[in-house]
């Protein structure tokens, strides 16, 4: 087997199924979590059989370098979380904005319920 036939590298933060946008990261996770490649497959629909046991040779055969992708991965998306919970855009501060009024609707609807 050839790996690059099916996975495809796009740098050192994504490793991808070729054709898809789909991060290995993704199947080794459900794999690590006890999935069988054929509930990956029926998670992610997009992906052929044979691309998950790509995939998953390539993992096995190379576990040290992709558990290091893994952290990397991790630790990128960890960052981009903490720095949109720092900033959020506005449509987040806008959403945050309408939750906290509907659950001061909610609680004042409770109160009046409440009440005899």
């Amino acid at each position: 087997m050839v790996v690059e036939e099916y996975i495809e590298f796009v740098s050192e933060r994504a490793i991808r199924v070729k054709g898809t946008r789909i991060g290995i990261e993704t199947i080794v996770r459900d794999y690590q979590m006890g999935a069988t490649p054929d509930e990956v497959i029926l998670r992610y629909p997009t992906l052929s059989l044979l691309q998950v046991y790509a995939v998953l040779t390539y993992y096995l055969a190379n576990q040290p370098m992709v558990e290091a992708y893994l952290e990397r991965v991790r630790q990128s998306q960890e960052g981009a979380w903490q720095e949109q919970q720092q900033r959020p855009s506005e449509f987040v501060r806008s959403l945050r904005a309408r939750l906290e009024q509907q659950r001061r609707l909610l609680s004042q609807s409770q109160a009046h319920m409440m009440a005899p």
